[in-house]
């Protein structure tokens, strides 16, 4: 078996194999839009929602009383009192259930408040989230034993950072190159090996470890203090200078055999289980930025004046405004439809929330991006320089730099648009999975071709027509309808061009990279425009029509980029792009790198720091 099929296998047998519950996104890659699923959205009880609004307010006041984001990005780390401050509000467990210590709060006000510190000092958003999403505290929650939650979720409830450990100086998205082992020796497991990239690994008290039991990888909790664990170095990068980011060498440690998580060989299953939640935080902190960028670039373009009028009225600088408003109020959308279908409980939200990431990762950074261009040479300036200077410091290359990492974080867009269609395509595999599987026996093909021919017999005839075509469709949304229904036709076609392409490409299709990836694109703005009309509808009782004017903006500009993704669905440089690549890296193009010097600093493309002192320390 090759690499890349063992690597697959390894998925596969990690990811959810059923479908127990509904998925709004899942129906509409279908072309099925379910608009019930998330009309009206699953509402918070009226108590947990008073609690979570005191809750956010008194962040808001201990930012604004106690955080001097300014100081975080000069000195690159956050002050340790600062830690203990947000401890003291339950910001280490919001989510944790009441029983174990935390505030036990909706996942609606989880997002909210890291909504609020993304805005403020992404670097602490980052500790908080990465302690909270996929450290220690979310995959107890889901697969812990009792024993563990009450030894492990207090602990974590009341400030104890928690990380999570998987990534390896040669393990990135290829979990199946792991190679840190645990070794099982009588009532405890030994572990050996070398974790990169450990976000709050410096001054992390728990760890969650993914290693290798024997063939497949399992989970861990592990004291961050066990003799045997090393911290190489603190890493530094070109954004989210505050967080405490580093290589963790393991060394003989000995973990108590209690500490498993779940069973043996669940551990990749516990971490993309994990992350379906998980993921909802930096969604949160993304729409943060850019509902930062909205107040930036309204105050901005109203001060500054050019050719005798204010910036913001000229036309050129009007469309990157309204984009950036737009895409603020469709992220905040985003972020709280996946939060509320989090919190009912009654969805499936796996591809909602892998969505959420890739979108608003995406949409964020141009927003910040075109923030940037608005404020010219500002924009490019250091906010400490314009103070400097005798002007207002504003962050915005700052905000640049710490939002570039969320298309990496958790799963890049790459990854995140495979992850995404795997799931999306999910029925048609279970229908003819085994029709463009090579290794298919005759037996096996035949068996597939009859269960293929029933589901597309039933599913191809729903692809024709439906409610986007009557013009009195969605009419509970007033203005919005139009876009509603644009959303319901557009489905249809999206389900009928995943059809034709696996018709084309059958087994060649998982190669197809680039159309795959628009396919989930265009399913991504898909479900943006949704939540956006169903947020504007809700939010209209309280905002009158300025709600309606948001959406109705972005649906037209979301629109727009739909229709050029269909274009580019078929007409394309796609195979002229990846013969090209090959010939890059087979050296046939090197006279392009003449008349260069590369200031890189000498070492190999990949390795591991050698030596040093314990670089690990404790908040106090």
């Amino acid at each position: 078996m090759s690499e890349y099929a063992k690597a697959r296998e390894l998925g596969e047998q990690a990811r959810e194999q059923e479908w127990t519950r509904p998925s709004f996104a899942k129906q509409l890659f279908l072309g099925d839009l379910r608009l019930d699923l998330v009309h009206p959205v699953p509402s918070v009880p009226d108590e947990a929602a008073k609690r979570g609004e005191e809750f956010v307010r008194a962040v808001r006041r201990y930012l604004d009383a106690h955080v001097d984001p300014a100081r975080i990005e000069r000195d690159g780390v956050i002050p340790d009192e600062v830690v203990k401050g947000l401890a003291g509000l339950g910001a280490f467990g919001i989510t944790i259930g009441e029983e174990y210590g935390g505030l036990g709060l909706p996942y609606l006000y989880y997002c909210r408040a890291l909504m609020l510190v993304g805005s403020y000092c992404p670097a602490l958003a980052t500790l908080l989230s990465a302690h909270q999403s996929i450290g220690v505290p979310q995959p107890l929650k889901l697969f812990g034993s009792e024993e563990q939650k009450r030894e492990f979720l207090p602990r974590c409830a009341r400030g104890e950072i928690s990380a999570f450990l998987l990534t390896e100086p040669d393990v990135g998205s290829d979990p199946a190159r792991l190679s840190t082992t645990a070794v099982r020796d009588g009532d405890a497991y030994v572990l050996d090996g070398v974790k990169l990239w450990t976000t709050n690994g410096v001054v992390a008290d728990l760890l969650v470890v993914m290693a290798r039991t024997g063939k497949k990888i399992s989970a861990f909790v592990v004291e961050g203090d066990s003799p045997g664990i090393t911290v190489r170095r603190r890493n530094a990068f070109m954004g989210l200078r505050g967080i405490e980011n580093g290589v963790t060498e393991f060394s003989q440690v000995r973990v108590p055999a209690k500490n498993l998580i779940g069973r043996e060989g669940e551990g990749l299953k516990i971490a993309l289980t994990t992350l379906n939640t998980g993921r909802l935080s930096l969604p949160a902190s993304c729409a943060g930025h850019a509902k930062w960028a909205v107040k930036i670039a309204r105050e901005w373009a109203n001060a500054r004046v050019q050719w005798g009028r204010k910036v913001g009225e000229h036309e050129a600088v009007a469309t990157k405004i309204a984009f950036i408003a737009a895409t603020a109020y469709a992220l905040e959308a985003v972020s709280d439809l996946t939060a509320r279908l989090a919190d009912g409980e009654g969805s499936d939200i796996r591809i909602e929330a892998a969505l959420a990431k890739l979108y608003a990762t995406e949409m964020s950074y141009q927003a910040l991006d075109e923030l940037v261009q608005i404020r010219g040479g500002r924009g490019y300036e250091t906010a400490e320089s314009l103070a400097a200077r005798g002007e207002r410091g504003v962050p915005a290359e700052q905000m640049l730099r710490d939002t570039r990492i969320n298309r990496i974080f958790e799963g890049s867009s790459e990854i995140m648009r495979l992850l995404i269609t795997r799931e999306a395509v999910d029925a048609h595999l279970t229908a003819a999975g085994e029709l463009i599987n090579p290794d298919s026996s005759r037996q096996e093909r035949a068996q597939a071709l009859k269960r293929a021919g029933r589901f597309y017999a039933r599913w191809l005839p729903s692809l024709v027509t439906g409610a986007g075509q009557l013009p009195t469709a969605f009419s509970e949304f007033g203005p919005l309808a139009t876009h509603l229904r644009f959303v319901e036709r557009t489905s249809r076609k999206l389900a009928r061009s995943t059809f034709y392409g696996m018709s084309r490409w059958q087994g060649r299709l998982e190669h197809k990279q680039a159309f795959l990836g628009r396919i989930v694109d265009i399913g991504a703005e898909l479900f943006a425009m949704t939540a956006a009309c169903v947020k504007a509808a809700e939010d209209e009782g309280d905002l009158g029509r300025r709600p309606l004017e948001l959406a109705d903006t972005f649906c037209r500009q979301a629109r727009r980029r739909v229709d050029t993704l269909f274009d580019r669905l078929w007409d394309n440089s796609d195979d002229h792009d990846v013969r090209l690549a090959r010939y890059v890296l087979d050296g046939r193009y090197s006279f392009l790198e003449e008349g260069i010097l590369d200031p890189s600093i000498e070492g190999p493309w990949i390795g591991r720091p050698e030596g040093g002192e314990n670089v690990r320390r404790k908040i106090r």
